[in-house]
């Protein structure tokens, strides 16, 4: 059985390198979507975002788990008004990624139909470069809960 520190550290850690995870693969699709997209393009987005979804629910698992039981504890959390920017805007970058999601999977579609099919991405890139913008502002959510910003007046 783990100690109570070491718990806490694990988590910090898979929650920490989910996150840069989940940036990598955010990167990534605003690399790869863009003007002149091939098939094989296409085909590598659609398998890397699958696991944005993947590693999304991960970082909601484990952040949660993090916040029930770890070091501050959900006391700490649920009223802090940081916890709660940073949970507010991370579910609307969730929302932003339907967008994209839905595209890649109707590109994959039509380039099997079509190998020489070339998508419109102007929309799709718009929202993810929103996703970036509003997942940049997350840490900065997280560095002022850690140091007890955003808590009630006593």
């Amino acid at each position: 059985m783990l100690n109570f520190a070491t718990a806490d550290l694990l988590l910090a850690a898979a929650h920490h390198i989910l996150i840069f995870a989940l940036a990598g693969v955010l990167a990534f699709e605003i690399g790869v979507v863009r003007p002149g997209m091939t098939a094989t393009d296409i085909r590598r987005v659609s398998r890397v975002d699958l696991w944005y979804g993947i590693l999304a629910a991960l970082i909601l698992a484990v952040g949660f788990t993090r916040a029930a039981v770890a070091a501050k504890g959900w006391a700490y959390y649920s009223v802090n008004a940081f916890f709660w920017a940073k949970i507010g805007t991370f579910a609307v970058v969730g929302l932003l990624s339907i967008v994209p999601t839905v595209q890649i999977i109707r590109w994959r579609r039509a380039a099997t139909k079509d190998p020489s099919f070339v998508p419109d991405v102007t929309l799709p890139r718009r929202f993810l470069w929103a996703e970036a913008i509003l997942f940049a502002l997350i840490p900065i959510f997280a560095a002022a809960m850690a140091r007890g910003y955003g808590m009630p007046s006593s």
